[in-house]
Protein backbone atom coordinates (compact mmCIF):
# COMPACT_ATOMS: atom_id res chain seq x y z
CA UNK A 1 0.00 0.00 0.00
CA UNK A 2 2.77 2.02 0.62
CA UNK A 3 3.99 1.90 -2.60
CA UNK A 4 1.15 3.72 -4.25
CA UNK A 5 1.65 6.96 -2.30
CA UNK A 6 5.51 6.76 -3.20
CA UNK A 7 5.69 10.35 -5.49
CA UNK A 8 8.62 8.79 -7.50
CA UNK A 9 6.57 6.02 -8.67
CA UNK A 10 3.66 8.08 -9.40
CA UNK A 11 6.30 10.63 -11.31
CA UNK A 12 7.32 7.36 -12.99
CA UNK A 13 3.96 5.82 -13.88
CA UNK A 14 2.73 9.56 -15.05
CA UNK A 15 5.60 9.37 -17.46
CA UNK A 16 5.63 5.95 -18.47
CA UNK A 17 1.89 6.67 -19.33
CA UNK A 18 2.21 9.61 -21.42
CA UNK A 19 4.73 8.01 -22.87
CA UNK A 20 2.87 5.35 -24.67
CA UNK A 21 1.30 6.58 -27.53
CA UNK A 22 4.53 7.70 -28.71
CA UNK A 23 5.86 3.99 -28.48
CA UNK A 24 3.08 2.95 -29.79
CA UNK A 25 3.57 5.56 -32.92
CA UNK A 26 6.99 5.29 -33.50
CA UNK A 27 6.06 1.32 -33.56
CA UNK A 28 3.40 1.88 -36.70
CA UNK A 29 4.13 4.75 -38.22
CA UNK A 30 7.58 3.79 -39.79
CA UNK A 31 9.19 7.03 -39.96
CA UNK A 32 12.87 7.46 -41.25
CA UNK A 33 15.50 6.71 -38.41
CA UNK A 34 16.15 10.20 -36.92
CA UNK A 35 12.71 11.60 -37.17
CA UNK A 36 11.28 8.39 -35.23
CA UNK A 37 14.34 9.18 -32.42
CA UNK A 38 13.25 12.69 -32.66
CA UNK A 39 10.02 11.73 -32.38
CA UNK A 40 10.51 9.90 -29.02
CA UNK A 41 12.73 12.08 -27.51
CA UNK A 42 11.36 15.14 -27.81
CA UNK A 43 7.84 13.88 -25.63
CA UNK A 44 9.81 12.19 -23.29
CA UNK A 45 12.05 14.95 -22.45
CA UNK A 46 9.23 16.91 -22.28
CA UNK A 47 6.79 14.76 -19.81
CA UNK A 48 9.87 14.34 -17.67
CA UNK A 49 10.48 17.91 -17.14
CA UNK A 50 7.05 18.43 -16.62
CA UNK A 51 6.55 15.33 -13.83
CA UNK A 52 9.00 17.58 -12.11
CA UNK A 53 7.36 20.94 -12.05
CA UNK A 54 5.32 20.78 -8.63
CA UNK A 55 6.46 19.55 -5.67
CA UNK A 56 2.95 18.34 -4.88
CA UNK A 57 3.10 14.62 -6.76
CA UNK A 58 -0.73 15.04 -7.00
CA UNK A 59 -0.46 18.09 -8.85
CA UNK A 60 2.00 17.36 -11.26
CA UNK A 61 -0.79 14.88 -12.73
CA UNK A 62 -3.88 17.00 -12.92
CA UNK A 63 -1.56 19.44 -14.63
CA UNK A 64 -0.74 16.56 -16.98
CA UNK A 65 -4.62 15.94 -17.53
CA UNK A 66 -4.85 18.00 -21.31
CA UNK A 67 -1.96 15.21 -22.42
CA UNK A 68 -3.49 12.51 -20.45
CA UNK A 69 -6.59 12.99 -22.84
CA UNK A 70 -4.42 13.29 -25.77
CA UNK A 71 -2.58 10.07 -24.80
CA UNK A 72 -6.11 7.79 -24.35
CA UNK A 73 -7.49 9.36 -27.61
CA UNK A 74 -4.44 8.11 -29.18
CA UNK A 75 -4.42 4.58 -28.03
CA UNK A 76 -7.93 4.05 -28.97
CA UNK A 77 -7.58 5.52 -32.00
CA UNK A 78 -4.67 3.54 -32.41
CA UNK A 79 -6.68 0.61 -31.46
CA UNK A 80 -9.39 1.17 -34.33
CA UNK A 81 -6.90 2.18 -37.30
CA UNK A 82 -3.74 0.84 -36.53
CA UNK A 83 -1.85 3.91 -37.06
CA UNK A 84 -1.37 7.42 -37.35
CA UNK A 85 -2.03 10.52 -35.15
CA UNK A 86 -5.59 12.10 -33.91
CA UNK A 87 -6.38 13.95 -37.23
CA UNK A 88 -8.33 17.44 -37.23
CA UNK A 89 -10.92 15.13 -38.90
CA UNK A 90 -11.59 12.99 -35.67
CA UNK A 91 -12.04 16.18 -33.30
CA UNK A 92 -14.43 17.54 -36.09
CA UNK A 93 -16.14 13.93 -35.50
CA UNK A 94 -16.76 14.82 -32.03
CA UNK A 95 -18.90 17.50 -33.14
CA UNK A 96 -20.84 15.99 -35.95
CA UNK A 97 -21.40 12.34 -34.73
CA UNK A 98 -24.75 11.86 -33.17
CA UNK A 99 -24.89 10.02 -30.18
CA UNK A 100 -26.24 7.28 -30.96
CA UNK A 101 -24.01 6.72 -33.34
CA UNK A 102 -21.07 7.36 -30.73
CA UNK A 103 -22.43 4.63 -28.43
CA UNK A 104 -23.00 2.10 -30.93
CA UNK A 105 -18.80 2.59 -31.55
CA UNK A 106 -18.43 2.55 -28.01
CA UNK A 107 -19.70 -0.26 -26.95
CA UNK A 108 -18.06 -2.30 -29.90
CA UNK A 109 -14.70 -1.02 -29.59
CA UNK A 110 -14.41 -1.75 -25.48
CA UNK A 111 -11.56 -3.61 -25.53
CA UNK A 112 -9.55 -0.24 -25.64
CA UNK A 113 -11.57 1.71 -23.96
CA UNK A 114 -11.19 -0.60 -21.11
CA UNK A 115 -7.25 -0.67 -21.59
CA UNK A 116 -7.65 3.41 -21.21
CA UNK A 117 -9.43 3.25 -18.37
CA UNK A 118 -7.35 0.72 -16.40
CA UNK A 119 -4.56 2.61 -17.23
CA UNK A 120 -5.29 6.67 -16.88
CA UNK A 121 -8.43 6.43 -14.61
CA UNK A 122 -5.96 5.03 -11.50
CA UNK A 123 -3.51 7.60 -12.06
CA UNK A 124 -6.00 10.32 -12.02
CA UNK A 125 -7.39 8.53 -9.05
CA UNK A 126 -3.51 8.52 -6.73
CA UNK A 127 -3.26 12.16 -7.95
CA UNK A 128 -6.32 12.90 -6.36
CA UNK A 129 -5.28 10.77 -3.04
CA UNK A 130 -1.80 12.21 -3.08
CA UNK A 131 -3.59 15.77 -3.27
CA UNK A 132 -5.57 15.01 -0.35
CA UNK A 133 -2.82 13.89 1.75
CA UNK A 134 -0.41 16.47 0.59
CA UNK A 135 2.44 14.10 -0.78
CA UNK A 136 5.56 16.37 -2.03
CA UNK A 137 8.23 14.94 -4.31
CA UNK A 138 11.31 15.59 -2.99
CA UNK A 139 13.72 17.92 -4.18
CA UNK A 140 16.66 15.45 -4.87
CA UNK A 141 14.50 13.36 -7.44
CA UNK A 142 12.70 16.77 -8.81
CA UNK A 143 16.66 17.97 -9.74
CA UNK A 144 17.50 14.81 -11.09
CA UNK A 145 13.94 14.24 -13.39
CA UNK A 146 14.53 18.34 -14.31
CA UNK A 147 18.16 17.60 -15.57
CA UNK A 148 17.42 13.94 -17.08
CA UNK A 149 14.73 15.81 -18.42
CA UNK A 150 16.38 18.71 -20.38
CA UNK A 151 19.55 16.62 -21.49
CA UNK A 152 16.77 14.42 -23.31
CA UNK A 153 14.65 17.78 -24.92
CA UNK A 154 17.85 18.91 -25.93
CA UNK A 155 19.32 15.31 -27.42
CA UNK A 156 15.73 15.69 -29.32
CA UNK A 157 16.74 19.36 -30.44
CA UNK A 158 20.36 18.00 -31.77
CA UNK A 159 18.80 15.31 -34.22
CA UNK A 160 15.75 17.46 -35.13
CA UNK A 161 18.00 20.27 -35.95
CA UNK A 162 20.73 17.80 -37.50
CA UNK A 163 18.71 15.07 -38.81
CA UNK A 164 15.23 16.29 -40.19
CA UNK A 165 15.18 17.59 -43.37
CA UNK A 166 11.80 19.56 -42.90
CA UNK A 167 11.70 20.49 -39.37
CA UNK A 168 8.22 22.25 -39.46
CA UNK A 169 7.01 19.15 -40.93
CA UNK A 170 8.65 16.86 -38.37
CA UNK A 171 7.32 18.99 -35.32
CA UNK A 172 3.59 19.57 -36.86
CA UNK A 173 3.48 15.84 -38.28
CA UNK A 174 5.54 13.46 -36.19
CA UNK A 175 5.66 14.50 -32.95
CA UNK A 176 3.21 13.97 -30.28
CA UNK A 177 1.63 15.78 -29.09
CA UNK A 178 2.64 19.03 -30.95
CA UNK A 179 0.89 17.38 -33.91
CA UNK A 180 -2.29 16.39 -31.94
CA UNK A 181 -2.82 20.08 -30.94
CA UNK A 182 -1.70 21.37 -34.41
CA UNK A 183 -4.64 19.22 -35.51
CA UNK A 184 -6.97 20.17 -32.99
CA UNK A 185 -6.05 24.29 -33.77
CA UNK A 186 -7.36 23.41 -37.55
CA UNK A 187 -10.44 21.30 -36.52
CA UNK A 188 -11.46 24.82 -33.85
CA UNK A 189 -10.57 26.81 -37.33
CA UNK A 190 -12.53 24.60 -39.24
CA UNK A 191 -15.88 25.19 -36.79
CA UNK A 192 -15.92 28.02 -36.70
CA UNK A 193 -15.83 28.84 -40.51
CA UNK A 194 -19.10 25.96 -40.21
CA UNK A 195 -20.70 28.32 -37.87
CA UNK A 196 -20.27 31.27 -39.80
CA UNK A 197 -21.41 30.02 -43.38
CA UNK A 198 -25.01 31.54 -42.71
CA UNK A 199 -22.97 34.98 -42.86
CA UNK A 200 -20.11 34.33 -45.30
CA UNK A 201 -22.88 32.66 -48.02
CA UNK A 202 -25.76 34.96 -47.58
CA UNK A 203 -24.89 37.42 -51.02
CA UNK A 204 -24.36 34.31 -53.03
CA UNK A 205 -26.11 33.33 -56.29
CA UNK A 206 -25.96 30.51 -58.48
CA UNK A 207 -27.19 32.77 -61.51
CA UNK A 208 -29.10 29.54 -62.59
CA UNK A 209 -30.80 29.26 -65.64
CA UNK A 210 -32.00 26.16 -67.48
CA UNK A 211 -31.11 25.49 -71.49
CA UNK A 212 -34.14 22.90 -71.81
CA UNK A 213 -37.29 22.90 -70.25
CA UNK A 214 -39.68 19.81 -71.24
CA UNK A 215 -43.41 20.54 -70.68
CA UNK A 216 -44.32 17.73 -68.40
CA UNK A 217 -43.01 16.99 -65.10
CA UNK A 218 -39.79 16.30 -64.47
CA UNK A 219 -38.37 14.54 -60.97
CA UNK A 220 -34.94 14.21 -60.19
CA UNK A 221 -33.58 12.13 -56.94
CA UNK A 222 -30.38 12.58 -55.76
CA UNK A 223 -29.50 9.69 -53.41
CA UNK A 224 -26.21 10.05 -50.52
CA UNK A 225 -25.25 6.65 -49.83
CA UNK A 226 -23.24 6.17 -46.25
CA UNK A 227 -19.86 4.03 -46.23
CA UNK A 228 -20.62 1.86 -49.47
CA UNK A 229 -17.30 0.68 -50.46
CA UNK A 230 -17.71 -0.67 -54.14
CA UNK A 231 -15.27 -4.05 -53.46
CA UNK A 232 -18.42 -5.45 -51.48
CA UNK A 233 -20.86 -4.58 -54.36
CA UNK A 234 -21.72 -7.46 -56.42
CA UNK A 235 -22.12 -4.85 -59.48
CA UNK A 236 -18.25 -4.79 -58.73
CA UNK A 237 -17.12 -7.87 -59.25
CA UNK A 238 -17.52 -9.04 -55.73
CA UNK A 239 -18.13 -12.99 -55.09
CA UNK A 240 -21.22 -12.67 -53.03
CA UNK A 241 -24.97 -11.69 -54.15
CA UNK A 242 -25.24 -8.31 -52.31
CA UNK A 243 -27.16 -6.23 -55.12
CA UNK A 244 -28.53 -9.38 -56.93
CA UNK A 245 -31.32 -6.54 -57.63
CA UNK A 246 -29.57 -3.89 -59.58
CA UNK A 247 -27.34 -6.60 -60.95
CA UNK A 248 -30.77 -8.03 -63.18
CA UNK A 249 -31.41 -4.35 -64.15
CA UNK A 250 -29.97 -3.43 -68.06
CA UNK A 251 -31.08 -0.01 -67.32
CA UNK A 252 -28.62 1.42 -64.92
CA UNK A 253 -25.00 3.07 -65.66
CA UNK A 254 -22.66 1.75 -63.18
CA UNK A 255 -19.69 4.11 -62.71
CA UNK A 256 -16.73 1.93 -62.18
CA UNK A 257 -14.09 4.44 -61.01
CA UNK A 258 -15.33 6.96 -58.54
CA UNK A 259 -13.39 8.00 -55.53
CA UNK A 260 -14.11 10.01 -52.44
CA UNK A 261 -12.99 13.61 -51.86
CA UNK A 262 -13.05 12.65 -48.06
CA UNK A 263 -13.19 9.56 -46.09
CA UNK A 264 -15.38 11.46 -43.30
CA UNK A 265 -19.19 12.17 -43.65
CA UNK A 266 -18.88 15.57 -42.82
CA UNK A 267 -16.45 16.91 -45.44
CA UNK A 268 -18.33 14.75 -48.20
CA UNK A 269 -21.26 15.40 -48.27
CA UNK A 270 -20.80 18.63 -47.82
CA UNK A 271 -18.68 18.38 -51.00
CA UNK A 272 -21.46 16.57 -52.64
CA UNK A 273 -24.23 19.04 -52.28
CA UNK A 274 -21.91 21.43 -53.27
CA UNK A 275 -20.13 23.17 -56.31
CA UNK A 276 -16.72 23.45 -55.17
CA UNK A 277 -13.72 21.61 -56.32
CA UNK A 278 -11.13 19.80 -53.95
CA UNK A 279 -8.77 22.23 -54.17
CA UNK A 280 -11.13 25.34 -53.48
CA UNK A 281 -11.84 23.79 -50.08
CA UNK A 282 -12.34 27.84 -49.04
CA UNK A 283 -15.10 28.06 -51.19
CA UNK A 284 -17.62 25.88 -49.44
CA UNK A 285 -18.09 28.30 -47.05
CA UNK A 286 -18.83 31.03 -49.94
CA UNK A 287 -21.42 29.06 -51.97
CA UNK A 288 -24.91 27.35 -51.02
CA UNK A 289 -25.45 24.24 -52.20
CA UNK A 290 -27.59 21.60 -54.09
CA UNK A 291 -30.92 22.18 -53.22
CA UNK A 292 -30.09 26.40 -53.72
CA UNK A 293 -29.50 25.99 -57.20
CA UNK A 294 -32.46 23.60 -57.86
CA UNK A 295 -34.38 26.45 -56.25
CA UNK A 296 -33.63 29.40 -58.56
CA UNK A 297 -33.86 27.00 -61.63
CA UNK A 298 -37.68 26.80 -60.35
CA UNK A 299 -37.67 23.87 -58.99
CA UNK A 300 -39.67 22.40 -55.70
CA UNK A 301 -36.86 20.93 -53.34
CA UNK A 302 -36.76 18.27 -50.63
CA UNK A 303 -34.17 17.22 -48.53
CA UNK A 304 -35.05 13.89 -46.83
CA UNK A 305 -32.04 12.18 -44.05
CA UNK A 306 -32.31 9.23 -42.34
CA UNK A 307 -29.04 10.40 -40.54
CA UNK A 308 -29.82 12.56 -37.05
CA UNK A 309 -29.13 16.80 -37.82
CA UNK A 310 -25.30 16.77 -37.12
CA UNK A 311 -25.63 20.89 -36.40
CA UNK A 312 -22.61 21.04 -39.21
CA UNK A 313 -22.21 22.12 -43.19
CA UNK A 314 -24.78 19.03 -44.34
CA UNK A 315 -27.90 20.46 -42.42
CA UNK A 316 -26.83 24.07 -43.50
CA UNK A 317 -26.49 23.21 -46.91
CA UNK A 318 -29.58 21.30 -46.24
CA UNK A 319 -31.57 24.33 -45.18
CA UNK A 320 -32.12 26.24 -48.54
CA UNK A 321 -34.52 23.03 -49.71
CA UNK A 322 -38.41 23.71 -49.30
CA UNK A 323 -39.28 21.10 -46.71
CA UNK A 324 -36.13 19.32 -44.83
CA UNK A 325 -37.16 16.39 -43.03
CA UNK A 326 -34.87 14.08 -40.71
CA UNK A 327 -36.66 10.62 -39.99
CA UNK A 328 -36.87 9.16 -36.30
CA UNK A 329 -34.25 7.23 -35.56
CA UNK A 330 -33.64 3.79 -35.97
CA UNK A 331 -35.52 4.09 -39.25
CA UNK A 332 -34.04 1.33 -41.84
CA UNK A 333 -33.66 3.48 -45.40
CA UNK A 334 -36.62 1.75 -46.59
CA UNK A 335 -38.25 4.50 -44.95
CA UNK A 336 -37.07 7.04 -47.57
CA UNK A 337 -39.26 4.79 -50.17
CA UNK A 338 -41.94 5.55 -48.18
CA UNK A 339 -41.76 8.86 -47.98
CA UNK A 340 -40.31 9.32 -51.34
CA UNK A 341 -43.50 7.99 -52.39
CA UNK A 342 -46.04 10.02 -49.97
CA UNK A 343 -44.12 12.88 -51.75
CA UNK A 344 -44.60 11.89 -55.45
CA UNK A 345 -48.19 11.23 -54.85
CA UNK A 346 -48.78 14.40 -52.78
CA UNK A 347 -46.86 17.09 -54.85
CA UNK A 348 -47.74 17.47 -58.66
CA UNK A 349 -45.13 20.13 -58.57
CA UNK A 350 -43.71 20.10 -62.72
CA UNK A 351 -40.36 20.20 -60.98
CA UNK A 352 -38.86 18.33 -58.18
CA UNK A 353 -35.45 17.43 -56.49
CA UNK A 354 -35.40 14.95 -54.09
CA UNK A 355 -32.36 14.43 -51.98
CA UNK A 356 -32.18 11.20 -50.09
CA UNK A 357 -29.58 10.85 -47.47
CA UNK A 358 -29.11 7.30 -46.58
CA UNK A 359 -27.96 5.51 -43.63
CA UNK A 360 -26.29 2.95 -45.51
CA UNK A 361 -24.07 0.51 -44.16
CA UNK A 362 -22.61 2.74 -41.64
CA UNK A 363 -21.80 1.29 -38.62
CA UNK A 364 -22.91 -0.72 -36.08
CA UNK A 365 -23.76 -2.50 -39.24
CA UNK A 366 -25.94 -4.97 -37.86
CA UNK A 367 -28.49 -2.30 -36.89
CA UNK A 368 -28.97 -0.91 -40.66
CA UNK A 369 -31.10 -3.88 -42.04
CA UNK A 370 -34.54 -5.78 -41.11
CA UNK A 371 -33.70 -9.03 -39.89
CA UNK A 372 -35.30 -10.78 -42.94
CA UNK A 373 -32.29 -9.59 -44.84
CA UNK A 374 -29.81 -11.15 -43.16
CA UNK A 375 -29.15 -13.31 -45.56
CA UNK A 376 -25.52 -13.83 -44.62
CA UNK A 377 -25.35 -15.42 -40.99
CA UNK A 378 -24.11 -15.18 -37.97
CA UNK A 379 -24.23 -11.60 -38.07
CA UNK A 380 -24.34 -10.79 -34.53
CA UNK A 381 -23.08 -7.84 -32.94
CA UNK A 382 -19.68 -8.23 -31.82
CA UNK A 383 -16.78 -6.48 -30.48
CA UNK A 384 -14.70 -4.94 -32.82
CA UNK A 385 -11.71 -7.10 -33.54
CA UNK A 386 -9.85 -8.95 -36.19
CA UNK A 387 -11.38 -12.39 -34.79
CA UNK A 388 -14.84 -11.06 -35.04
CA UNK A 389 -13.93 -10.35 -39.31
CA UNK A 390 -16.32 -13.06 -40.05
CA UNK A 391 -19.35 -11.68 -38.63
CA UNK A 392 -18.52 -7.89 -39.00
CA UNK A 393 -18.24 -8.75 -42.87
CA UNK A 394 -21.77 -10.48 -42.95
CA UNK A 395 -23.22 -7.94 -41.39
CA UNK A 396 -21.73 -5.36 -43.57
CA UNK A 397 -22.69 -6.92 -46.61
CA UNK A 398 -26.28 -7.82 -45.42
CA UNK A 399 -26.31 -4.17 -45.02
CA UNK A 400 -25.42 -3.64 -48.80
CA UNK A 401 -27.96 -6.18 -49.58
CA UNK A 402 -30.72 -3.72 -48.07
CA UNK A 403 -29.27 -0.89 -49.60
CA UNK A 404 -29.82 -3.01 -53.34
CA UNK A 405 -33.25 -3.53 -52.20
CA UNK A 406 -33.92 0.18 -51.52
CA UNK A 407 -32.35 1.72 -54.37
CA UNK A 408 -34.44 -0.82 -56.72
CA UNK A 409 -37.48 0.15 -54.90
CA UNK A 410 -36.61 4.07 -55.54
CA UNK A 411 -35.99 3.06 -59.05
CA UNK A 412 -39.40 1.05 -59.23
CA UNK A 413 -41.46 4.27 -57.44
CA UNK A 414 -39.67 6.50 -60.42
CA UNK A 415 -40.69 4.28 -62.87
CA UNK A 416 -44.55 4.54 -61.73
CA UNK A 417 -44.23 7.55 -62.29
CA UNK A 418 -44.46 7.95 -65.95
CA UNK A 419 -42.61 11.01 -66.37
CA UNK A 420 -39.00 12.28 -66.88
CA UNK A 421 -37.25 11.18 -63.77
CA UNK A 422 -33.42 9.86 -63.10
CA UNK A 423 -31.72 9.40 -60.21
CA UNK A 424 -28.05 9.35 -59.37
CA UNK A 425 -26.73 7.70 -56.11
CA UNK A 426 -23.37 7.96 -55.02
CA UNK A 427 -21.88 6.83 -51.72
CA UNK A 428 -20.04 9.57 -49.72
CA UNK A 429 -17.15 7.20 -48.78
CA UNK A 430 -16.33 3.66 -48.54
CA UNK A 431 -14.89 1.65 -45.36
CA UNK A 432 -12.17 -0.65 -44.58
CA UNK A 433 -13.59 -4.39 -42.67
CA UNK A 434 -9.86 -5.48 -41.63
CA UNK A 435 -8.69 -5.93 -44.79
CA UNK A 436 -5.01 -6.09 -44.73
CA UNK A 437 -1.96 -6.64 -42.14
CA UNK A 438 -2.60 -3.29 -40.62
CA UNK A 439 -6.04 -4.49 -39.86
CA UNK A 440 -7.84 -0.52 -40.32
CA UNK A 441 -11.45 -0.62 -39.88
CA UNK A 442 -14.24 1.71 -40.11
CA UNK A 443 -13.84 5.15 -42.17
CA UNK A 444 -11.88 8.68 -41.35
CA UNK A 445 -8.58 7.12 -40.69
CA UNK A 446 -5.96 9.73 -40.92
CA UNK A 447 -4.50 7.84 -43.70
CA UNK A 448 -6.54 6.33 -46.12
CA UNK A 449 -6.86 3.07 -48.19
CA UNK A 450 -8.58 1.59 -51.44
CA UNK A 451 -11.56 0.31 -49.76
CA UNK A 452 -12.27 3.94 -48.14
CA UNK A 453 -11.43 5.74 -51.47
CA UNK A 454 -13.67 3.42 -53.90
CA UNK A 455 -17.24 3.97 -53.61
CA UNK A 456 -20.30 2.91 -55.18
CA UNK A 457 -22.48 4.96 -57.80
CA UNK A 458 -24.61 4.73 -60.47
CA UNK A 459 -27.34 6.29 -62.19
CA UNK A 460 -30.73 5.50 -63.99
CA UNK A 461 -32.96 7.47 -66.22
CA UNK A 462 -36.33 6.78 -67.29
CA UNK A 463 -37.66 5.54 -70.70
CA UNK A 464 -38.94 9.24 -70.85
CA UNK A 465 -35.77 10.51 -69.71
CA UNK A 466 -34.11 8.47 -72.62
CA UNK A 467 -36.41 10.14 -75.30
CA UNK A 468 -35.99 13.48 -74.24
CA UNK A 469 -32.60 13.29 -73.37
CA UNK A 470 -30.53 10.84 -75.29
CA UNK A 471 -27.55 12.43 -75.26
CA UNK A 472 -27.32 13.01 -71.80
CA UNK A 473 -27.68 9.13 -71.13
CA UNK A 474 -24.97 8.22 -73.99
CA UNK A 475 -22.45 10.05 -72.19
CA UNK A 476 -23.42 8.46 -69.26
CA UNK A 477 -22.46 5.42 -70.63
CA UNK A 478 -19.37 6.45 -72.44
CA UNK A 479 -18.40 8.21 -68.92
CA UNK A 480 -18.94 4.49 -67.05
CA UNK A 481 -14.85 4.27 -66.62
CA UNK A 482 -14.04 7.63 -66.08
CA UNK A 483 -11.20 8.78 -63.62
CA UNK A 484 -13.72 11.05 -61.06
CA UNK A 485 -14.45 11.79 -58.07
CA UNK A 486 -17.40 12.80 -55.74
CA UNK A 487 -17.03 15.97 -56.70
CA UNK A 488 -18.84 15.07 -59.94
CA UNK A 489 -21.99 14.28 -57.82
CA UNK A 490 -23.12 18.12 -57.82
CA UNK A 491 -22.52 18.80 -61.17
CA UNK A 492 -23.67 15.44 -62.73
CA UNK A 493 -27.39 16.02 -61.00
CA UNK A 494 -27.30 19.47 -62.22
CA UNK A 495 -26.71 18.57 -65.88
CA UNK A 496 -29.36 15.94 -65.46
CA UNK A 497 -31.82 18.61 -64.92
CA UNK A 498 -30.22 21.37 -68.17
CA UNK A 499 -29.38 23.73 -65.32
CA UNK A 500 -26.56 25.85 -65.87
CA UNK A 501 -24.49 28.55 -63.83
CA UNK A 502 -21.05 29.42 -64.25
CA UNK A 503 -21.02 27.35 -61.12
CA UNK A 504 -21.96 24.06 -62.84
CA UNK A 505 -18.72 22.25 -65.18
CA UNK A 506 -19.52 19.96 -67.88
CA UNK A 507 -16.08 19.21 -67.82
CA UNK A 508 -16.83 16.65 -64.34
CA UNK A 509 -20.51 15.82 -65.56
CA UNK A 510 -20.72 12.47 -65.74
CA UNK A 511 -23.87 12.70 -68.09
CA UNK A 512 -21.92 15.24 -70.45
CA UNK A 513 -20.06 14.58 -73.61
CA UNK A 514 -17.11 17.10 -72.72
CA UNK A 515 -16.10 15.33 -69.67
CA UNK A 516 -12.53 15.69 -68.72
CA UNK A 517 -11.18 12.53 -68.82
CA UNK A 518 -7.56 13.52 -68.36
CA UNK A 519 -8.49 15.01 -64.97
CA UNK A 520 -6.35 14.11 -61.56
CA UNK A 521 -7.72 13.08 -58.73
CA UNK A 522 -7.52 14.94 -55.40
CA UNK A 523 -8.29 14.17 -52.15
CA UNK A 524 -8.93 16.77 -49.29
CA UNK A 525 -6.19 15.98 -46.72
CA UNK A 526 -6.62 16.27 -42.91
CA UNK A 527 -5.53 19.56 -43.34
CA UNK A 528 -7.85 20.32 -45.91
CA UNK A 529 -5.10 20.83 -48.87
CA UNK A 530 -6.20 19.46 -52.15
CA UNK A 531 -3.92 15.70 -52.51
CA UNK A 532 -3.02 13.59 -55.22
CA UNK A 533 -3.76 9.80 -54.09
CA UNK A 534 -0.26 9.10 -53.61
CA UNK A 535 0.35 12.18 -51.27
CA UNK A 536 -2.33 10.64 -49.03
CA UNK A 537 -0.66 7.30 -48.53
CA UNK A 538 -1.53 5.31 -51.72
CA UNK A 539 1.71 3.17 -51.42
CA UNK A 540 2.42 0.16 -53.95
CA UNK A 541 -0.22 -3.01 -52.35
CA UNK A 542 -3.16 0.28 -52.18
CA UNK A 543 -2.28 0.76 -55.90
CA UNK A 544 -2.03 -2.87 -56.45
CA UNK A 545 -5.97 -2.92 -55.24
CA UNK A 546 -6.90 -0.41 -57.69
CA UNK A 547 -5.70 -1.41 -60.53
CA UNK A 548 -6.93 -5.40 -59.84
CA UNK A 549 -10.84 -3.37 -59.46
CA UNK A 550 -9.89 -1.84 -63.01
CA UNK A 551 -10.26 1.89 -61.99
CA UNK A 552 -7.19 4.08 -63.03
CA UNK A 553 -5.12 6.31 -60.76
Amino acid sequence: MKKIYNPRLLAAALILSLILPVAILTHTEHNPFWEAVTALLLPLGFYTLLAALSRRSGAMVWWSFPFIFFSAFQVVLSYLFGNSVVAADMFLNLTTTNPGEAGELLANIYPSVIAVCVIYLPLLWLGVEHLRRHIILDDVARRKMMLSGAVTMVAGCVTLFAACPDRRATLRDEVFPINVMYNMGVAISESNKIANFHSTSASFSYDAKRDTEPAEREVYVMVIGEAARAASWQLYGYERETTPLLSAREDIVLFEGITTQSNTTHKSVPMILSSVATSEHEELFRRKGMPALFNEAGFKTYFISNQAPQGAMIDFLAEDASEVEFLPALSYDGALVERLQRILKEDRSERLLIILHMYGSHFSYHQRYPREWARFTPDDDVAISRRNVELIRNAYDNSTLYTDYVLNEIISTLEAEQACTAMYYCSDHGEDLFDDRIGRFLHSSPTTTYYQLHVASLAWFSPRYNELFPQKVTAARSNAEATATTHSAFHTIADMASIRSKYVKESVSLVNENFDHSAVRYYLSDHNKAATLDEVGIDREQAALFAKAGVKL
